[in-house]
């Protein structure tokens, strides 16, 4: 019965439609080697679940629904920083010493790699070279790669920023069985309201044994998409042009609005990326630690108080994100000088105000003291 059963969930409308998603993005996909669900998130608590025990890494920051299942299902955690080009990837080197430094300590070795190529937690991509020396590490070590690829298509510019999946890296090569690719589809593709994920699994036989295994999961919590659901999931992965549109000319907008709001923030004395994708910037304060100090602003938690106190929710502490709590950096949302998706332009009144009050707000708080 279990046998049918994950037969009917791999020829659901969704895994059809799936194939075809991914297929567009140069990865050739069966029905049976995708798996749908009402949420990114559930999926990835699935596949940990799926795949026994086992330490699970994570770049730092990152996302902090990776880290959650993990510790839901009582996983160790380990976090490894990212490099300076970019956010959620960890730094291959740093991942090789990471792994090393785990089997010796901990008794259940590394298992699981969980990373982003389109990072929206710092609003950055992995440059394909970087992304290429960090999958050969976890091939070396024999991680399975899972791949968040949500933001994958809110690239600001998309002529100048190459997005590339582990999976297109991977196939016909030794790691072909080890990389799973997720995707959550309400925050681009979905009408509001509707939440749900899709995974893609390898072809090979280990792929088609975690995939059904997951499937079990699934279905011991009684969870999956419904008919309706189902259809409208289906249609939405087909992408039709309107969509498509939409979906890019928000991104533009929102990289406008991000583009200018790092501008405001690296005047001010800041640390922080380019931004080129999702939503968010994240901020590194550190070269003004010290008149930071003045306000009494010594930690993540303290400048993220601070920041709140002066805009709002639209900051969060990095330690919210599995950063070192002593480091005095944030992540900052577009929703501090936009309040509609898509945004205004930089040039509207609107958010032309927010900007000239947080290039004042910011100048006052990173200024010398006599």
């Amino acid at each position: 019965m279990e046998g049918s059963d994950g037969h009917r969930q791999a020829r659901s409308a969704a895994a059809v439609a799936a194939c075809g998603y991914w297929h567009r993005r140069g990865m050739e996909t069966r029905p049976d080697q995708v798996v749908a669900a009402p949420g990114a998130s559930l999926l990835l608590f699935a596949v940990l679940a799926a795949t026994g025990c086992g330490t699970v890494l994570m770049p730092r920051p990152g996302e902090s629904w990776y880290a959650h299942p993990a510790r839901l299902l009582g996983r160790p955690l380990h976090t490894v920083p990212v490099p300076a080009e970019c956010g959620g990837v960890p730094d291959p080197v740093a991942l090789r010493e990471t792994v090393r430094r785990v089997r010796t300590e901990v008794p259940e070795p590394p298992r699981v790699l969980v990373l982003s190529v389109a990072d929206d937690c710092t609003g950055t991509a992995a440059p394909p070279e970087l992304l290429h020396e960090v999958i050969e590490a976890a091939g070396d070590e024999r991680l399975l790669v899972v791949s968040d690829e949500t933001w994958r298509e809110t690239a600001h510019a998309p002529h100048s920023t190459v997005v590339v999946s582990p999976a297109e890296m991977v196939q016909g090569g030794r790691e072909t069985d080890e990389v799973v690719v997720l995707a959550e589809l309400g925050e681009t593709l979905l009408p509001h309201g509707l939440a749900a994920g899709i995974a893609r699994f390898p072809s090979s036989g280990r792929g088609q044994g975690l995939a059904e295994s997951v499937r079990g999961v699934l279905k011991s919590l009684r969870t999956g998409l419904t008919g309706p659901d189902d259809a409208a999931v289906a249609d939405a992965l087909t992408e039709p042009e309107s969509l498509r549109a939409r979906r890019a000319g928000t991104a533009r907008a929102y990289g406008a609005v991000l583009g200018e709001l790092h501008r405001v923030i690296t005047e001010a004395g800041a640390l922080c990326r380019p931004p080129r994708v999702g939503r968010h910037l994240y901020v590194d304060f550190e070269p003004v630690r010290a008149r930071l100090d003045a306000h009494g602003v010594r930690d993540s938690p303290g400048l993220e108080a601070q920041l709140v106190r002066m805009f709002g929710p639209f900051v969060c502490g990095g330690h919210r994100f599995g950063d070192d709590p002593q480091a005095l950096r944030v992540r900052m949302s577009s929703g501090l000088v936009a309040d509609s998706d898509p945004p205004g332009s930089p040039a509207s009144p609107g958010v032309g105000r927010a900007l000239d009050f947080v290039k004042s707000a910011l100048t006052e708080l990173t200024a010398l003291r006599g």
